[in-house]
């Protein structure tokens, strides 16, 4: 089997809703009226619908408990697609909004992590995550808490959230925190604005930029991606589900790929966008011409470009080498 590798996945988006369901009914909660359009799909309209949603979704995960079968229950069905390694984007403020503080909220997922890999082989790393609508001053506190380490799983800063009206270059004092204390960092851009925030993104201390596809609407900034060497965790399923782009025919990841620029492909969140990170390998095979030697190296990109520590990613190296 081909060994994948995800970089781009948002923890609390890759609950299922029958796995939302098993853990209202354990909280002894109802889910918010208007969560699933039917029983296994999610009801959403558009981005801004799509992330309250999202939210509401989010809001019955009240325990480390929950976390840990979140993580668990993701890592195991990537493992069984393939995958080596998953850097799993959690969002300590969607823990705090409901009771869960930090410490239980990483010893949870940590605990995931663990029970997949003892029973899968497969290995994930937390990047811990900003929401830029939440404001500088929340931005900081989670970089802070990024910086202190508060778990050895925990390699990465990112920021998500509301592109159009908080662009990234707003934030460098949360990424100056992250990255002085030799965390890896990315950054949501290139995905609801255009090439322009791509270009803000590179002023912060960043190696990845999570989706950066609208990049393509600036060859200048193409190349000068291909040159640094920026990565792009593009996520082709999300990116026309969202009608970022019309369809699979008008997204850029082949162009931006042929353009020399370093690309890795993610889920998202992937049961709102009908996908999986196997799905998204399938699809960069069927729609982009992909084999499987492109393949392969969409997931040595993926582990020369992990956050993980470099004793691990020597060893996941040595398993798509091998």
């Amino acid at each position: 089997m081909l060994p994948l590798a995800e970089l781009h996945v948002h923890l609390e988006g890759t609950a299922p809703p029958d796995l939302v369901r098993r853990i209202a009914e354990r909280n002894d909660l109802e889910v918010p009226e208007g969560v699933f359009a039917d029983p296994d799909r999610y009801a959403w309209r558009d981005f801004l619908d799509f992330l309250q949603t999202y939210d509401m979704a989010a809001s019955v995960m009240r325990s480390g408990e929950d976390y840990r079968d979140i993580a668990y229950e993701y890592l195991s069905g990537c493992a069984a697609e393939g995958a080596i390694y998953v850097e799993l984007t959690a969002s300590p403020d969607h823990a705090r909004l409901v009771g869960v503080e930090s410490d239980e909220h990483l010893e949870g997922i940590a605990a995931g992590i663990d029970a997949a890999r003892d029973e899968h082989g497969i290995e994930a790393r937390i990047l811990l995550t900003c929401i830029r609508n939440f404001g500088l001053e929340d931005a900081v506190r989670i970089a802070e808490l990024a910086a202190g380490r508060p778990h050895p799983y925990v390699v990465g800063f990112q920021m998500a959230g509301d592109e159009v009206a908080y662009p990234p270059g707003l934030y460098a004092d949360a990424y100056d925190i992250a990255h002085r204390a030799g965390l890896g960092c990315s950054v949501h851009a290139g995905e609801w604005t255009g090439a322009q925030s791509v270009r803000a993104a590179l002023d912060l201390p960043v190696t990845r930029i999570a989706h950066g596809v609208r990049a393509i609407e600036d060859p200048f900034l193409v190349t000068e991606l291909a040159e640094r060497g920026t990565v792009l965790e593009c996520c082709p399923s999300s990116n026309v589900a969202l009608r970022v782009f019309p369809d699979l025919e008008h997204h850029p990841f082949g162009a931006l790929r042929e353009a020399g620029v370093r690309v890795t492909l993610g889920s998202d969140d992937p049961p709102y966008f009908g996908t999986s990170i196997g799905a998204e390998y399938a699809l960069a095979r069927e729609h982009f011409g992909l084999d499987d030697a492109d393949l392969l190296a969409i997931t040595r990109t993926a582990i020369e470009a992990s956050f993980a520590e470099p004793e691990l990613r020597a060893a996941l190296l040595g398993r798509v080498d091998g």
